[in-house]
């Protein structure tokens, strides 16, 4: 790089002006440069700028790709990946790729579901690796807590849960979930329906924006704050950390597992869970899930959590849902932070610690969605249950968790997450199959349209004008910008209404404000306004 070139850099660094990408600064090679320049790199420990050259690269890139079908040799690889051990670090990657031209990719702890915080199509880009921010910090008698979006759920869950007995946070159900996309996507698990979304529950934040500023929520205002919370963050820029909101829980946890394997069975109790998951009291969650079993036959699971001890939920559930059938057997009372673990699938006694590991899964999956305003007729429950006996189905799931409850009580336009009241659950359709298979097209392609036949049939049944989704739940399927004929707005508003609704047009004017330039882009983030129109 010149000195001139250096010059420049200094002076946008000290004034604190968003650079205009230059014609002849679109170079990863100056990229680099500015940054060691910034870093002093060879000071840094840990190694923070990562190229191909590098031994290392391309298992840091492996090792946060949580959906194994974007791991193989077709799938577009960053150029570098830079792994921030301070915030400072970040406002230097962007205001350097904003410089020479640098498109980045933002990964917590990679569970995009079309790996979008890792991936970029028909552009050279650099993977901003959060990893090594991830530091959590609780104030138990202020009831709060900041914790850094390269953390996962798990990680949280576990500071909380040695601090205190008495307080939790309503966020997802697996562990290895990066805080950074989950809550600011929306993030929900077994306690959505007392306290809502781990989104609802977000108080601040610290984010780095555009302009390589660090903004937390007095100096970003309001309109950004709110856009942050459900509309996906990285459409607006890097966050560095969220202060949550602990919420309360008693001493005694009530969880419950029950397991149909008549069809007949099955279908009637899931008619009538239908009526009732989302009118029982908040207290009670009750997620319905479809699956094969080991014996490869369809079963239908009721797993449950009950916030209180287990003879008042066994009162509440024979005043409510009888035809579960549910008995104290089948019950087990314990901690909120121990239901953790027992959602997560761990082994009884295993401990705490186990929650902050950042395994990465062997299972390749394409997942969709729906939200369900009225109940689906016992035919189609039958023909769900049918289409799950099929041989690409054999590690298929299909999910309902019940809305209700505080779900209902918040309106459409509070957080950018529009599926609130009128929803009685939302549906999950997701095949899953072996890392393996990956390596045959023919192989991944009977899976992806399994998933596909599952949604096109349950059209009639699910949410219409628009037809939702949920933003965490990505789905390229819904359509995605790779600078064709439309302009990216009218591109965004196919899938942007779906995943937003009435929100989405918010949405658009606070990304054209605060990042005008469409720095902070993927194929499916928060368009600009449409400059046609």
């Amino acid at each position: 790089m010149e000195f001139s070139s250096f010059l420049f850099t200094i002076l946008l660094f000290s004034l604190n002006i968003s650079p205009l990408v230059s014609a002849h600064g679109s170079n990863h090679e100056d990229f680099l440069k500015c940054l060691s320049y910034r870093m002093n790199d060879n000071t840094v420990e840990p190694k923070v700028i990562h190229t191909s050259k590098d031994s290392s690269f391309f298992s840091i890139l492996d090792s946060s790709i949580q959906n194994p079908r974007f791991s193989v040799s077709e799938t577009p690889k960053p150029v570098s990946i830079i792994t921030p051990v301070k915030a400072s670090d970040v406002q230097t990657v962007i205001r350097c790729a904003q410089l020479h031209g640098i498109h980045v990719r933002t990964r917590s702890a990679g569970h995009c579901y079309e790996g979008l915080s890792y991936i970029a199509y028909n552009k050279p880009f650099a993977v901003i690796d959060l990893r090594n921010l991830r530091s959590i910090s609780l104030d138990v008698d202020n009831r709060t807590g900041w914790v850094q979006t390269g953390a996962t759920a798990g990680e949280l869950y576990y500071e909380i849960g040695k601090t205190t007995k008495s307080l939790a946070f309503p966020a997802g159900i697996h562990p290895t979930v990066g805080v950074g996309g989950q809550f600011s996507g929306g993030g929900y698990g077994t306690l959505l329906r007392k306290y809502g979304l781990a989104a609802d529950n977000i108080i601040d934040a610290l984010v780095v924006d555009a302009s390589g500023r660090i903004l937390d929520r007095q100096a970003m205002g309001e309109d950004y704050f709110w856009a942050i919370r459900g509309g996906g963050g990285s459409s607006f820029g890097v966050i560095l950390s969220w202060k949550v909101k602990l919420v309360d829980v008693p001493s005694t946890i009530t969880v419950f597992k029950v397991q149909k394997t008549s069809k007949k069975e099955a279908v009637r109790i899931i008619k009538k869970w239908q009526y009732a998951a989302d009118k029982v009291p908040d207290d009670l969650f009750i997620r319905t899930t479809l699956e094969r079993s080991n014996k490869n036959a369809v079963h239908a699971l009721f797993t449950g959590l009950y916030i209180g001890p287990v003879n008042n939920l066994l009162a509440l559930m024979e005043e409510k849902f009888p035809e579960l059938g549910l008995e104290k057997e089948g019950c087990e009372e314990m901690s909120w932070i121990e239901s953790v673990l027992w959602f997560a699938d761990f082994p009884k006694g295993e401990s705490l610690g186990v929650l902050t590991n950042r395994e990465r899964t062997s299972l390749s999956f394409k997942g969709k969605d729906d939200f369900v305003q009225e109940p689906i007729p016992e035919a189609a429950i039958q023909e769900i249950w049918r289409r799950l006996e099929a041989p690409e189905a054999r590690l298929g799931k299909i999910i309902l968790t019940p809305f209700g409850g505080k779900m209902s009580e918040m309106a459409e336009y509070e957080t950018p997450f529009p599926h609130r009241g009128g929803n009685l659950y939302e549906i999950q359709y997701v095949a899953y199959w072996r890392e393996e298979e990956d390596k045959n097209k023919t192989e991944t392609d009977k899976y992806l349209k399994w998933v596909d036949s599952v949604y096109e049939f349950m059209t009639p049944y699910v949410s219409k004008s628009p037809r939702g989704a949920y933003v965490n739940f990505k789905d390229m399927d819904l359509g995605m910008y790779l600078g064709k004929k439309k302009t990216k707005y009218e591109e965004g508003k196919s899938w942007g209404v779906k995943y937003f609704k009435n929100n989405f047009e918010r949405l658009v004017r606070v990304k054209t404000r605060v990042d005008p330039t469409d720095f902070f882009c993927d194929e499916q983030s928060i368009p600009l306004v449409n400059k046609v129109t």
